[in-house]
């Protein structure tokens, strides 16, 4: 147990202010020889990898830890002393403020070890930091965090206004951020001192005091002066009392000195305080800024070198009114972009769609809403993103089908978990050109059918024998197309081969078996008997090239459609084959209909699809049902409007 008395079953601990160039290595060497380690790690950038200066350190025994602690707290390591503490899993601890002090007006040669060897005889410490700044060089405060809050208030006690190598230092309770922000805000509104500045170079302290002492009584005045004695143009002024201050504040800010920068007179405010103010203005201020020009500032590029911001802003009147037009200009030459800025949104969008690609002069305009830099940035990072994943995808594409020695096909064994869709979830895809209303039925019911009333077979019953598909399209189709390209052709290559093991129509014979392997496969081709309700059956005479090749789905007046050509397409180009197919079979019976169905019968299995276009009897039946669906929507939202 550690002299605590609190239980670190992790037996882990912190180890902050490490060099850059400190390594899980380093650090086991380190510390293997207080007791067998668990693991360690050192906390990195996730970027670029760098360190962050602090790393965990688990032991098997929590004796070991304590032992390291002890022993091993500020020693040097690549010239910095590292330092150790029990690692908090809980930060609730940290940020309750619960025995934590804070000591300021340390003398610069006060460190880590130092201040921890003052302090620990108060109790036991959890934590024990000097503030350093880049250099690391001490800020002239710290903290201190002890384990009890008695432990706490005797140090406050007995080391605040004590001498610590000749200063006087400051010890009290920790306060937070917050509660420190709130408290300099109460104190703000009751305030003596004021700052004054704008004032000649030839004011003295005595024509200073003149002037505040009539406000109320004063108790100190400066007037800053440089070396040369001449003044700095500023000053303090201290009143006993806040109303006196604050009336003093009322009365002279902004009055005028000899016709010159009129005066300005405030509560004197330290360093922190004015930087707290001056960036919650200036927060303010963006937040103002981009919203009085969201949606009105224009960005132009691609302008011809001989415009200027009169030929810029003659451009743009006929839109609106202008409030302001800049070319953008280095060492007198264009840019070649620039800004417009309307009066309202409504110009500005006119703006945008009448003159985005017009010519000027020369050059094509581009003419666009103007972006911050955050959003440019982070819209340019998602393209490349897209365009690297896209690149990827096609390059994995192009291994699919390589002739094997084998004469199979290698299929990448990539996992992309995140890719598979269900029959019921097949990604969104741009609407057809056929496709004229919403879906009407609920994407759940596409693996039992696009129509769950449909009498028959297409409720997930199998069909019979003879109405089964050719083994070439429903094999092709069985593998649904996945989301990417390999899938897709890996499915197609399995079952465009078809019985006798022939490859697909456009992939060379010799690239997939060796002559030797293709007699055997001709043999084989003899010796196979077919049942009488196979479709396409290999006919007397034909060659095993013949008898493996692909059934096709002929429709007047198009391209026949192959296994091969589906399976070289994505989801959608495979939609769009097979909706281009069917819309001119499907006009022929309901011609004012024909889109509105189409759009329907996609949403079924690519496989029943090319069931419909070989079988006109289920394709019939299908649009019936798709009519009867329709026309119950459309009583129903007639009967709502009623």
């Amino acid at each position: 147990m550690n002299p605590s008395g609190q239980n670190y079953q992790m037996a882990s601990l912190y180890v902050g202010d490490l060099h850059p160039d400190v390594t899980e290595a380093a650090l086991f060497e380190k510390f293997s020889t207080a007791g067998p380690v668990l693991s360690i790690r050192v906390c990195r950038d996730m970027i670029t990898r760098r360190s962050l200066g602090y790393a965990y350190v688990n032991f098997q025994q929590p004796a070991d830890a304590e032992r390291a602690l002890d022993t091993m707290n500020f020693d040097v390591l690549k010239g910095r002393p590292i330092r150790i503490m029990w690692s908090q899993r809980d930060p609730s601890l940290r940020k309750s403020g619960v025995g934590n002090v804070f000591i300021k007006n340390l003398d610069k040669s006060i460190d880590n070890k130092a201040m921890y060897d003052t302090f620990s005889a108060f109790g036991n410490i959890l934590s024990c930091r000097v503030a350093q700044d880049e250099t690391g060089a001490s800020k002239g405060y710290g903290f201190v965090h002890f384990e009890t809050e008695e432990a706490a208030n005797k140090s406050i006690d007995k080391v605040n206004g004590m001498l610590l190598n000749g200063k006087k230092v400051f010890v009290g309770k920790f306060i937070p951020r917050k509660e420190r922000e709130k408290e300099l805000g109460e104190r703000a509104k009751l305030y003596t001192n004021v700052y004054i500045k704008n004032f000649p170079d030839d004011f003295s302290e005595e024509a200073l005091r003149d002037m505040f002492e009539k406000y109320g009584s004063i108790t100190s005045h400066r007037v800053m002066s440089r070396e040369d004695g001449k003044s700095r143009g500023f000053g303090f002024v201290a009143f006993d009392d806040p109303e006196s201050a604050e009336r003093a504040v009322e009365e002279l800010n902004g009055k005028d000195m000899d016709g010159k920068v009129p005066l300005f007179v405030g509560r004197a405010q330290k360093k922190m305080e004015r930087q707290m103010e001056l960036k919650r203005k200036f927060e303010q201020l963006k937040i103002e800024r981009l919203n009085r020009y969201q949606g009105v500032n224009l960005y132009v590029k691609n302008l011809d070198d001989t415009i200027d911001d009169d030929r810029l802003r003659k451009e743009f009147t006929p839109f609106g009114t202008i409030t302001s037009a800049k070319v953008m200009m280095e060492e007198g030459r264009s840019k070649g972009f620039g800004f417009v800025c309307f009066s309202s949104p409504e110009e500005a969008t006119k703006a945008v769609t009448e003159m985005n690609g017009r010519i000027l002069v020369t050059k094509p305009l581009y003419v666009a809403l103007a972006q911050r830099k955050e959003d440019r940035k982070a819209h340019l990072a998602s393209q490349y993103m897209q365009r690297v994943a896209n690149m990827r995808i096609q390059q994995m594409g192009q291994q699919i089908f390589q002739p094997g020695s084998a004469g199979g096909y290698f299929v990448p064994t990539i996992p992309q978990p995140q890719r598979f869709y269900g029959p019921a979830q097949m990604p969104m895809r741009p609407q057809p050109r056929w496709t004229t209303q919403p879906q009407v039925r609920p994407a759940a019911q596409a693996q039992q059918g696009a129509f769950p009333n449909m009498p028959g077979p297409y409720r997930g019953a199998p069909r019979p024998p003879s109405a089964q598909p050719g083994p070439n399209m429903r094999n092709a189709m069985s593998a649904r197309p996945i989301t990417n390209q390999q899938a897709n052709v890996a499915g197609m290559a399995q079952g465009a081969r078809g019985p006798m093991g022939a490859a697909p129509a456009g992939v060379p014979q010799g690239a997939q078996q060796p002559p030797a392997q293709a007699a055997q496969a001709a043999q084989r081709q003899g010796q196979f008997k077919y049942t009488a309700n196979v479709r396409n059956p290999p006919q007397p005479g034909m060659g095993p090239q013949q008898a493996g090749a692909q059934q096709a789905v002929h429709i007047q007046g198009q391209e026949p459609l192959t296994a091969t050509m589906l399976a070289v397409a994505n989801a959608d180009d495979q939609k769009q084959m097979l909706g281009e197919r069917l819309f001119p079979l499907i006009q022929r019976m309901y011609p004012d209909l024909a889109g509105k169905i189409t759009g329907m019968l996609l949403e079924i299995d690519n496989s029943e699809l090319l069931h419909m276009l070989e079988h006109h009897e289920s394709l019939k039946a299908k649009v019936e049902e798709a009519v009867a669906v329709l026309q119950a929507h459309q009583a129903k939202q007639a009967i709502k409007k009623d």
